[in-house]
């Protein structure tokens, strides 16, 4: 049973990540992750678990919340289906790759990967940074071996992996609203991979707390669901009304709060 001491964290977390989403289209996992290594360090649970329920929690938000992404996008014509399919394989072997990596991974190694992913996302946000077109998208072969890439990196940091996929779609001459809407789309097969994996990778895991289905903390994956559909309209009907790019910086902002933040629940004195 989840301490109703706790619920308002997790409300909070699940409301700020739908927010963040609907406003400028990135992933709950930078927000969920560090938000949940605070909250789990504060449950007392085991330390040297605690990044892993955070990351396989945050993975599972996203399997839910990518299925209204790619809706959204789809209704809008700006899902690439074949590059879609052809990413799809690579980045399910890499999304159980990464996931099996990070099972091996102590917590200090995941924090310090996961900050350092958020500082590169927080940089390309602070910059406005795109890559410019400079070459075609590559055959099947090309596509699966990115989706690999792309997977693994998005197990580790339990991301939807939008901060990897849009850059290089753009890269390959994909026009911007195409490689995000597809990169929404490739986040379905993320989640699932990911998902599996830390179910996977984390069952009969000793020391994990009740409600815990594999390195999936399930009453957190509740509550936080809850609040971020609420949430996540409201940042979509801002997002049209708000400068973006000053958005975007104020948000890399968090990001360096957040990730000082959870560096210090786990490691400060």
């Amino acid at each position: 049973m989840i301490p109703f001491d706790v619920i308002p964290a997790y409300l909070l977390t699940g409301a700020v990540a739908g927010f963040f989403a609907g406003l400028l289209g990135v992933g709950g996992g930078v927000v969920v992750v560090p938000l949940l290594t605070v909250i789990f360090a504060g449950q007392g649970f085991p330390a040297n678990e605690v990044m892993h329920l955070a990351l396989g929690t945050s993975m599972a938000t996203i399997l839910f919340t990518s299925i209204s992404s790619l809706r959204a996008h789809h209704a809008h014509r700006a899902v690439l289906w074949p590059v879609m399919r052809d990413l799809t394989p690579g980045v399910l072997v890499g999304t159980l790759f990464g996931a099996m990596l990070a099972a091996g991974i102590s917590s200090r190694g995941l924090s310090i990967f996961f900050v350092g992913f958020m500082i590169f996302v927080a940089v390309q946000m602070m910059a406005n940074l795109r890559p410019k077109p400079s070459r075609n998208l590559p055959g099947r072969g090309g596509l699966g071996l990115a989706g690999s890439v792309i997977g693994t990196v998005a197990s580790l940091a339990a991301m939807g992996g939008g901060a990897l996929t849009v850059p290089y779609l753009i890269w390959c001459n994909v026009r911007p609203h195409q490689a995000i809407g597809t990169s929404a789309a490739v986040g379905l097969p993320i989640a699932i991979g990911g998902s599996i994996g830390y179910v996977w990778n984390g069952w009969g895991h000793p020391g994990l707390p009740a409600g815990s289905l594999g390195f999936i903390y399930l009453p957190a994956l509740a509550v936080i669901l809850l609040a971020s559909v609420l949430a996540a309209p409201l940042g979509a009907r801002l997002a049209h009304r708000l400068p973006v790019v000053v958005l975007k910086r104020i948000f890399a902002g968090l990001l360096l709060v957040l990730s000082s933040k959870m560096l210090w629940s786990l490691y400060g004195s």
